[in-house]
């Protein structure tokens, strides 16, 4: 090979280059994990379109592109009956490695081949950690639960000392 068909063949290179479809992939795998274990788990994405449903814990493979130039954010809903629900959003940022596209000049890797696969995108976090809270219910004595309603008139003299007006 002659020195203008090497040149040729570098600079093919950096300007057909893709940085982040080459370091990184389109999906990725994200645990779940709560506390108890075993809660229903949830996963919509930003349209409210379920993405899947697992009991915890459990690991999913969530796409990090949504369309060319759109990235990806799902909600995660953690429920399990006894125990208050909780919701954590996994949000998208821009992967680092797209920007190697305008460092070594991949011109078709920043306008064509990162943004259609979604590989200039990346979730923020691979794993979520839910620490389920009991519900707070209210116990109530079996007597409070009879309601009697008398005239004021009717109420002797030693409770009429202690009732409470109520505005």
């Amino acid at each position: 090979m002659n020195v203008r068909t090497i040149a040729l063949m570098i600079i093919a290179f950096f300007i057909l280059a893709s940085c982040a479809s080459i370091v990184s992939k389109s999906s990725r795998e994200v645990t779940i994990r709560s506390s108890p274990e075993q809660a229903d788990v949830i996963i919509t994405d930003e349209k409210g379109m379920k993405i899947h449903q697992a009991k915890t814990p459990c690991t999913i493979t969530l796409a990090t592109g949504g369309g060319y130039f759109q990235g990806k954010q799902y909600t995660v809903r953690v429920s399990k009956e006894g125990f208050d629900e909780q919701t954590v959003v996994i949000g998208k940022s821009l992967n680092p490695w797209y920007l190697g596209n305008v460092i070594f000049g991949g011109l078709i890797g920043i306008l064509i081949v990162d943004p259609a696969t979604g590989c200039m995108w990346k979730l923020d976090t691979d794993q979520v950690n839910v620490s389920l809270s009991p519900k707070k219910t209210l116990k109530l004595d079996k007597d409070y639960l009879n309601l009697t309603i008398v005239l004021l008139e009717d109420v002797p003299d030693h409770l009429r000392a202690k009732m409470v007006r109520i505005k």
